[in-house]
């Protein structure tokens, strides 16, 4: 099944708000084979409403519409769909109920404009927002399905998952099985990968199909079957899966489509070591996506954000010596500060980092994006230089995984 997500707000079209939405819904249907025909980001605008239905329309049965449904006056995607579908809006007491109910438990009154978001078209299906005062509206012409959403992203996820995808499935019922298996693979580049994996792909029966995702130091690897029978799909894909372990060893770190932290915390939790982290450059990030992980607190410990260097000095234990001779960003101090870390908080394990982010403070010798990084496990300790290429955010992003990297190799040595 194809559908088309619509997009609207002058928010989105001029940068000021990235649209979220339409990477989750298309995350989200993909495991039930529903594959997305178009994203498209329009204005708030009644005209380039209707002319981006009519053209969704066109292509797909069912179109999926985040944003415009405010309480304020410049929020016009209602009015627009009432003018497209037909009826007129009309107060409705389910959905005022709902939108007080939302209102109680944010201790917050219900307003004039709040208020107003009780006013739907007769034309449509009313999913009320559990967690939200904007109604989701579901609208049906000629077989074909329109579904309006808020544009807040964690009301769209929230109702999405609870209502509009099992509403989806049950409308457009299919008879096809659809499996996926996500592997997660380090140390090798795509076009390696690619090289490696040609005769497996060429294998591959034609209800199957391997899809390479990358990202910075990491590859996923996705594998899809969709058959209608299920059975002999369920024993191919084992048998797909089996090959590509052997294929590849070591280098899958994951048989799903899980964050690297919670790779290495898996690890550290399964061999039962503790782990600290000393920051400079990357300013706490690799604690912060080690402590976004449920159940963090049974192996991490702590963090050290070392940014200055008497810090790393009277905290860490970095010598003088090795800073006035070597510099911040060096091997002796960023092996100093993954061993100060680990005797500080006493832990098992340790990673560190230390380097220029930019985007000034680079030298001929150590440009920006230089990046020292060490890990530590037990007595061992390992260190390397990074160049890493992009802006600020994207140097820190990626120390943070290439530092993560280090440690679960480390681990996977034990």
């Amino acid at each position: 099944m194809k559908y088309t997500i619509i997009a609207i707000g002058d928010e989105l079209l001029i940068g000021q708000v990235t649209d979220t939405n339409s990477g989750w819904i298309a995350r989200h249907l993909t495991p039930y084979g529903w594959e997305a025909d178009c994203v498209r980001v329009i204005s708030d605008d009644a005209q380039a409403i209707t002319r981006a239905i009519d053209e969704a329309f066109e292509r797909t049965d069912v179109v999926l519409m985040t944003g415009g449904l405010g309480p304020t006056k410049d929020d016009i995607t209602k009015p627009a769909l009432c003018g497209y579908f037909g009826g007129e809006l009309v107060y409705d007491e389910t959905t005022a109920a709902n939108v007080r109910t939302v209102m109680q438990k944010r201790n917050l009154q219900v307003n004039e404009y709040t208020r107003l978001q009780a006013m739907v078209p007769t034309s449509c299906r009313v999913i009320q927002n559990q967690v939200g005062t904007a109604p989701i509206m579901w609208f049906e012409r000629d077989g074909k399905v329109l579904v309006s959403m808020p544009g807040v992203p964690h009301e769209t996820e929230t109702m999405m998952e609870r209502e509009v995808i099992p509403q989806l499935i049950k409308r457009f019922h299919r008879d096809e099985v659809i499996l996926f298996r996500t592997f997660m693979v380090m140390g090798i580049i795509e076009s390696e990968l690619a090289m490696m994996l040609d005769e497996f792909e060429r294998n591959l029966p034609q209800t199957m199909h391997l899809a390479y995702l990358p990202q910075p130091g990491l590859m996923r690897l996705r594998l899809t079957g969709i058959s209608t029978d299920g059975e002999t799909l369920r024993t191919h894909m084992a048998q797909r899966e089996s090959e590509l372990h052997k294929l590849l060893g070591k280098a899958i770190i994951a048989d799903e489509d899980i964050s690297l932290a919670e790779i290495v915390g898996r690890k550290l939790r399964e061999k039962g070591l503790t782990l600290s982290t000393a920051e400079s450059c990357t300013g706490g990030n690799i604690a912060h996506v080690i402590t976004e992980i449920a159940g963090s607190s049974d192996y991490f410990k702590g963090t050290v954000v070392s940014y200055a260097n008497d810090v790393k000095t009277r905290v860490l234990g970095v010598s003088q010596e090795a800073l006035d001779s070597e510099g911040a960003v060096s091997q002796p101090v960023v092996e100093q500060m993954v061993c100060g870390v680990s005797k500080l908080l006493q832990t098992h394990c340790a990673v560190a980092t230390s380097g220029v982010a930019g985007p000034s403070g680079g030298t001929p010798e150590k440009p920006v994006g230089t990046v020292w990084m060490a890990a530590k496990c037990g007595d061992r300790v390992v260190s390397q230089v990074k160049r890493l290429p992009g802006d600020r955010r994207r140097v820190i992003d990626r120390a943070t995984t290439e530092v993560l990297l280090m440690l679960l190799r480390m681990l996977q040595d034990m």
